[in-house]
């Protein structure tokens, strides 16, 4: 590697070559979350629930959590979404508006016992689930 006097363009040059074996630099330059994200890089997005699913735990536990089937408003993609809260899939009907967001922990990916769900609802119909399983506001008639 040139260390010599006008060395420096080269080593710019060196330097942003290797820049592009690291992860997350490529991740970023090509935009590979943009392109493969259902909800398009934005944090939230708006969907109609298709239908309800109940899905297994993965071991060591069992239990069937509760989620939702949705499709995106924005570019019809499909995606399923876990409800949160004790008793929560019961304030969630089929052709009800509701808003995912993120299901937070591995980049992206699915959280704790629940496979493959990447996604969490939190409003249903313009009001917050979490409000409404704590019993603190009224699922609103469309």
């Amino acid at each position: 590697m040139g260390r010599g006097l006008f060395a420096g363009a080269k080593m710019a040059k060196d330097r942003q070559k290797f820049r592009w074996s690291d992860r997350r630099y490529k991740k970023r330059m090509l935009k590979s979350r943009e392109k493969h994200d259902p909800l398009a890089g934005s944090t939230q997005a708006k969907g109609i629930v298709v239908e309800k699913v109940g899905i297994e735990a993965k071991q060591p536990n069992s239990g069937i959590r509760k989620a939702v089937k949705i499709s995106l408003i924005k570019n019809g993609n499909k995606l399923t979404a876990f409800a949160p809260g004790d008793g929560a899939i019961n304030f969630i009907d089929e052709h009800d508006e509701v808003m995912v967001e993120g299901i937070g922990g591995r980049m992206g990916r699915s959280y704790g016992d629940i496979p493959g769900v990447r996604y969490k609802v939190i409003q249903v119909n313009g009001v917050s689930l979490d409000e409404m399983v704590r019993g603190r506001k009224e699922k609103p008639v469309r």
